[in-house]
Parts: C-alpha cells; sequence; structure tokens
C-alpha cells in the first residue's frame, strides 16, 4: 500500500472564512472587489462597497423570517449580485447553496427540495418563473428573490440592499469554523446529486493547502469568473479565496463570452475546465495554419518554448537562451492575442487534461499546470504549479494524506474533507471510513512523492480478453484535435474499443474551407464530400492516437454523430462530464453497429 504525506503546517489559523474577509477589508477597503460590464460598460465595487451591501443584505434576510442555519438557494449567472448574495446569507447565518441554471424542472426541483431551501435568489422574472413552477415540489420555499425586474409576488433584491445592514463584526464572530459554508452538489455522473456538506474549517483549510503550495499568495490578482458557481472549484477560486486574499474578480456572465473577457481583462491567474483548454489550443493552431509562410516560425517559437518548459534549475546553456530570446517575442505575441499575457497562475482542473495540451501551453508560456481535487475535499488535493510533470498531478497539499489503497483507489484524509453528505448518511458512510479516509473512487498511482490519477473505477473498461483500460486519457487524447468536440470510448467486455465523436461546428467550417483553398474537394453543394474529408481527417487523427498508445488502448473503429453535444444535457453534466451510462444507453445501436 503507497502512501504520500505531506507536513501539516500546524502553525497555519485556520479560522471561518468571514475572519479572513474581516482582514481583507481593513488592507484593501477602496480598491475593486468585483467588477462586470453590462451594456458595454464596466463597473466595479470596492471592498467597503461588496461588505456593506452584503450587510443590507444579511438584514434584509433576516427580515424575509430567514433562520439560522437555513438554506437560501443561487439560481444565478455569474454576476457581482451571487457574491453579494452568498455573502449575505452567511453573515445571516444562513447556509447558501448555488444551482447550476441549465438544471432542467426536475433536477432543480429535487435539489430546492432535498437542500430545504427557504428562500432563493434568481437573475431576472424568467427564473422567477422557473421557481413558481416547481413551487409545488418544493413546499418549504418561502421567498423567491429576483435581482433584475422584480415581478409581483417576488422580493426584490434592491430592497434587501437597501435594509439597515446587520454589523459585520459581529456577525462574523457568530459563525464558527464548524457551521456549513454550504452545500456543493455533486455533478450526477452515476445518478442522483448528492449534497456535500463543506464547513467554514473545510474552506479556510483548502485556501491555506492551495496557497501552500502555489508559494506565494495573490493578494490584488485580477481573475475571470465564468464556470458556474455551483461547481466546487470556481467557488473556492473566485469566492473563498478572492475573500480571503482580497484578489479582483472579474464576472462573465456567459462562459461562451470568455474569450472576450480574457482579452479585456488579461488576469494574472486563470483557470478553466480542460476542455476550454482544449478549444483554446485547437484555436491557436488553426490561426498558425492560416499563415503557411509564418507556420515554420511557430514552430520552431513552440519547440524552443518546448525545452526551456521542460527544464527545471538547469541551465538551458547559451545555444538555447539564445533561440528562447530570440522566439519570445512571436510566443509573447500569441499569449497577448487570447489574453494570457499577464497570466501567472494557470490550471486546469475537474477531468483528466491531454498531455499534448499542457505542454503546449506550457511551450507557449503560459505556466499551466493540472490540478486534482472534487467537491467531497473541498476541491484541492494535489498540486504542483511550481514543477508540473505533464501526465501527474503533482504533490498532496500540505495538510493533506493521500494513500493508494491494495486496489488501486485514492484515498484521501485532511482538514478539507468534507462533512458528510446532507440527508444521506449511508451515501456518507460509503465514501468517508472510520479512520477518516475519504475514498474517492479515482484510481492512481503514487510515484516519487507525486500521484498520477488513471480513471475513475465505475468508468474502468475490462475488455473481453480481461485486459483493464482506463477511457478517460483516450478521450483526452482524441479530443485534442481541433475537429473533435466530445469523444467518448466504450469496449467493456467487448473485444475492442470504440469510440464515438462529436464535431466542433466552428471548426468543421475552418476545417472545410482550409481544405477547399487547399484544393481538397469541398463543397456546399455536395454534403456527402464534406463529410468524406472530415471523416478521413478523423481516420487519420485516430491512427495518429493508436500509435501513441498500446495495443489495447488502440481505438479500432469510430462513428460520427450528428450533432454535438451540450452542457447539463443528456450527455453531459454542467461542468462538462460525460455521463457515462446514458451515454451508453442512448448511443447503444450506433455502438452496437460498431462492433458487426
Amino acid at each position: 500500500m503507497l502512501v504520500v504525506t505531506r507536513a501539516r503546517d500546524t502553525t497555519a489559523k485556520r479560522p471561518t472564512v468571514l475572519a479572513r474577509l474581516l482582514d481583507t477589508v481593513a488592507v484593501r477597503r477602496l480598491e475593486p472587489a468585483l467588477r462586470w460590464q453590462r451594456d458595454g460598460t464596466w463597473s466595479a465595487m470596492s471592498w467597503d462597497e461588496y461588505t456593506t451591501r452584503a450587510s443590507c443584505v444579511a438584514s434584509g434576510f433576516r427580515s424575509l423570517g430567514l433562520q439560522q442555519g437555513e438554506r437560501v438557494g443561487m439560481l444565478m449567472r455569474n454576476r457581482p449580485e451571487f457574491h453579494v448574495g452568498d455573502l449575505g446569507a452567511l453573515l445571516a447565518g444562513a447556509v447558501p447553496v448555488s444551482f447550476y441554471n441549465t438544471s432542467p424542472p426536475e433536477r432543480l426541483a429535487y435539489l430546492v427540495r432535498h437542500c430545504g431551501a427557504a428562500v432563493v435568489v434568481v437573475d431576472d422574472a424568467t427564473g422567477f418563473e422557473r421557481l413558481c413552477a416547481i413551487r409545488e415540489w418544493a413546499p418549504g420555499l418561502r421567498q423567491i428573490v429576483v435581482v433584475d425586474d422584480a415581478p409581483a409576488g417576488a422580493v426584490s433584491f434592491d430592497d434587501l440592499q437597501s435594509a439597515t445592514p446587520v454589523e459585520l463584526e459581529a456577525a462574523v464572530a457568530r459563525v464558527m469554523p464548524s457551521d456549513l459554508a454550504t452545500v456543493i452538489y455533486t455533478s450526477g455522473t452515476t445518478g442522483t446529486p448528492k449534497g456535500a456538506m463543506i464547513t467554514h474549517e473545510n474552506v479556510a483549510s483548502a485556501v491555506d493547502g492551495a496557497l501552500a503550495a502555489l508559494g506565494h499568495d495573490v493578494h490584488g490578482y485580477e481573475m475571470i469568473s465564468a464556470l458556474p458557481m455551483a461547481h466546487v472549484a470556481e467557488r473556492v477560486a473566485s469566492h473563498y479565496l478572492h475573500m480571503s486574499q482580497g484578489t479582483c474578480v472579474t464576472t462573465c456572465p456567459d462562459v461562451s463570452l470568455l474569450p472576450r473577457y480574457l482579452t479585456m481583462v488579461r488576469p494574472r491567474a486563470f483557470f478553466a475546465v480542460p476542455r476550454l483548454w482544449e478549444k483554446a489550443a485547437a484555436l491557436i493552431s488553426a490561426l498558425a495554419d492560416l499563415d503557411p509562410a509564418g507556420r515554420g516560425s511557430f514552430d520552431r517559437a513552440i519547440n524552443v518554448g518546448a525545452q526551456v518548459a521542460a527544464l527545471t534549475a538547469a541551465d538551458p546553456g547559451p545555444e538555447l537562451a539564445r533561440s528562447f530570446e530570440e522566439t519570445e517575442p512571436l510566443r509573447h505575441a500569441v499569449r497577448e492575442v487570447v489574453g494570457l499575457d499577464r497570466c501567472e497562475v494557470a490550471v486546469t482542473t475537474a477531468a483528466p487534461i491531454g498531455v499534448d495540451v499542457l505542454r503546449f501551453f506550457r511551450s507557449l508560456g503560459v505556466p499551466l499546470s493540472e490540478l486534482y481535487g472534487l467537491s467531497e475535499a473541498t476541491g484541492p488535493v494535489s498540486w504542483d504549479p511550481v514543477h508540473p510533470v505533464p501526465g501527474d498531478v503533482g504533490r498532496p497539499l500540505p495538510g493533506t494524506d493521500v494513500r493508494i489503497s491494495d486496489d488501486g483507489e485514492i484515498l484521501v484524509r485532511g482538514p478539507a474533507v468534507f462533512a458528510g453528505y446532507l440527508d444521506d448518511p449511508g451515501a456518507t458512510a460509503a465514501v468517508l471510513d472510520q479512520d477518516g479516509w475519504l475514498h474517492t473512487g479515482d484510481l492512481g498511482v503514487a510515484e516519487g512523492g507525486r500521484l498520477r490519477v488513471v480513471g475513475r473505477q465505475k468508468d474502468l473498461l475490462v475488455t473481453a480478453g480481461g485486459e483493464n483500460v482506463a477511457p478517460s486519457g483516450i478521450e483526452s487524447l482524441l479530443r485534442s484535435h481541433r475537429l473533435v468536440s466530445e469523444a467518448f470510448v466504450a469496449g467493456d467486455r467487448r473485444p475492442y474499443l470504440v469510440a464515438l465523436l462529436t464535431i466542433d461546428p466552428e471548426a468543421q467550417g475552418e476545417f472545410l474551407s482550409s481544405s477547399a483553398t487547399q484544393g481538397a474537394a469541398h463543397t456546399t453543394e455536395s454534403p456527402s464530400a464534406d463529410e468524406e474529408l472530415i471523416r478521413m481527417e478523423l481516420s487519420r487523427w485516430v491512427d495518429e492516437i493508436n500509435r501513441r498508445v498500446s495495443r489495447v488502448e488502440q481505438v479500432k473503429r469510430f462513428a460520427v454523430l450528428e450533432e454535438d453535444w451540450d452542457a447539463d444535457s443528456d450527455e453531459l453534466t454542467a461542468t462538462m462530464k460525460v455521463k457515462r451510462q446514458a451515454v451508453l444507453d442512448k448511443f447503444a445501436t450506433v455502438i452496437d453497429r460498431l462492433y458487426r
């Protein structure tokens, strides 16, 4: 049984996240806390205004009859009012719980009912109507608060902000480290979502561990909040770390706007799920292809950058140093184009990322590193942002113990491990043993004090020949082609692996246009010719991937699906994780055809 242990930092204080907030406000009172854009106009809110508004909202919540420990649901886009409302709920002694905006009615009704939300805050009249439609299934819901233009029957968020503020320090003092800071619902890839209860101590420990791994504070760093706030990574990074470190968060209301926000904000710290990094890498490569004359210079700049990125403390030598200096203007120009020229901390998390994608960005001069974490551990478990090794997820955070069980499962123990699942002692006992070890369900290998995640226990494929295959790594490789939006590998109890691929519509247009300029048989009058071009390119790509993996991991046949998959759909969760059983059931006929 392999064990990886990082020494605990016994000198670190672990107060509530609200106690950290008081320290932040004392230092950064008049500096921007939140920034946002509406109707083409930028606005900002200072730390003083942020905490004052939240103190008023706390008083407003209490006037609605909200009691200590009751839940406040948050069904909102990424916007400044989310932060004000979440903090206001905490100051009122309540527990804020964020729901995914894309949740279908049945799922939303379940979440509101399960967490016992007494109040839910929504963006607008549309959100209000969604809540009204499911209200009969959530009898505990007493009030709906609307931020924009509250309709009749709703409470206006502006009215809450107009209440007499609670006394900030007194409200903070009433919150204990063992009190709940939030409930994070799991993505539901294998069934009904479970509510992970996250305490203030959990949050403070997760923030401390991440900063210790990073090796420095991030006071005043510009960040962008674009992923759903119901996701533990976004909640920790752009809300709890934000309150603890005094970062300046720009709220991006829709992830599709993220490329534009990156070029406007140029963040010093940025994190995203692997799919966004994969799309960005594909876009940069496609742009480089548009200039055949300059493609050689681009490839040379990436190659030199890769050699330097692979170094640790070693001297690059005069020749490599000179080549790096000569090619850096081109890499810097590319970083400027995508808005990452000021980025000092770049993180990918939530799912495995292709090694090629991670190496590409590091070669470009973007310090991308992979973090492993999960909701039940309040986010980060292991991370090495200083000397990342492509293919692994770094070292356990200080204060966190990681153990590999005899059957290869990753076990985690530490002060950031959650308090259990809300109202589900059976599910809690299934993942949290009597010694405090969290059974993650992930499979891993520990080598030299570093952790490598190889797949999910429940996702592991066992071929007809008895070989175990983790599909996630193969899927990541397949998705690293600009044409491929999503990839799904099947093969459990089958003689070989097959794949389902979906096409990125934008990349498809660019690919076909590029093919036309190179003399290929692309024509808008012949969709079948276009399909054949795409299939030929994907066949070439699958063959290339097969040369990189072992024989048992090779994809023998594939099918291109007619439509791409959307977040929070039959196929994907809101955080773009594949619902494996749902995909197997929905496309069973297609998969069976691949074995005929």
